[in-house]
């Protein structure tokens, strides 16, 4: 993921203004996440990588606050992401944190051979 620079800027300011955005966000956040984990997955109409996708518009509105300048995206990611001028969405779990690869790719294997087996014990195939 690339990252956006602020130019001329106070770190504490941009220290303020992150911060306030995350202790008016992340609460949302950890609640759409929490409902998404919540539902059984047959019932299930996102994942938390596109929870995470739709949240760029806080850290977004910051980083125009603070001055910094838009990354190069290619036509493809402006096209899923037209609103995420920082190329903050996440593709995969790494690019939220390396620790998260593995649990991500748990999830996501645990969610599939779920959905799988019951498919087979109804007859479905």
């Amino acid at each position: 993921m690339d990252v956006a620079v602020a130019q001329a800027l106070d770190p504490s300011t941009a220290l303020a203004a992150a911060t306030a955005m995350a202790d008016t966000d992340a609460p949302e956040v950890i609640a759409e996440l929490d409902a998404v984990l919540l539902v059984d997955v047959d019932e299930q109409r996102s994942n938390p990588l596109a929870v995470l996708r739709r949240h760029v518009a806080g850290p977004t509105a910051v980083l125009d606050t603070l001055g910094a300048t838009p990354v190069r995206r290619d036509e493809l990611e402006r096209s899923i992401h037209p609103d995420d001028r920082y190329a903050l969405s996440p593709a995969t779990w790494a690019d939220v944190d390396e620790s998260l690869r593995e649990p991500g790719l748990v999830w996501g294997a645990w969610k599939a051979a779920t959905v799988l087996a019951r498919r087979r014990s109804e007859g479905l195939r």
